[in-house]
């Protein structure tokens, strides 16, 4: 298994199949154990982290992993707004969605987006897709968090 991470940092999943944040928890935690996960279920839920009620860490390292598909507030919504707002502009936002259509891809990079994962519907697909993006997280560079 691969070390934890060098430096700490809280992974932000927004995602409101439980299924789907069962397995990308279990997957995050095996691998980078030193590091907080908080799970936000809709995109209401994580403006409201963001930027209404505040509680994302002020100085800490984030990596969201964002769903597009979210009730409430979709995921288009949350990453326009954190790519649009000082505070949030610099967060890297993987989304993480089973919508694999080219014009919504081009769609989420040219909103600001850092990487598109396209969730597979079957287990050990997910498996892999999981193994994979573990292996691109350890050799990330975050930025910290700009809060002005």
């Amino acid at each position: 298994m691969m070390s934890t991470y060098p430096e700490p940092f809280t992974v932000v999943m927004i995602e409101d199949d439980e299924g789907h944040a069962r397995l990308i928890k279990k997957n995050l935690k095996r691998t980078f154990v030193g590091n907080r996960v908080v799970h936000l279920h809709d995109g209401e839920e994580a403006m409201g982290y963001f930027f209404t009620d505040q509680k994302a860490p002020k100085n800490d390292k984030i990596l969201v992993l964002l769903d597009l598909n979210l009730p409430k507030v979709d995921g288009y919504e949350v990453l326009k707004r954190m790519k649009s707002e000082d505070a949030t502009r610099m967060i890297p936002i993987i989304v993480m969605t089973t919508t694999d259509n080219p014009k919504e891809v081009d769609r989420c990079y040219e909103m600001g987006c850092n990487m598109y994962i396209t969730k597979p519907i079957e287990t050990d697909n997910f498996s892999d897709m999981m193994h994979k993006l573990e292996l691109t997280m350890a050799m990330l560079k975050l930025p910290h968090q700009l809060h002005t």
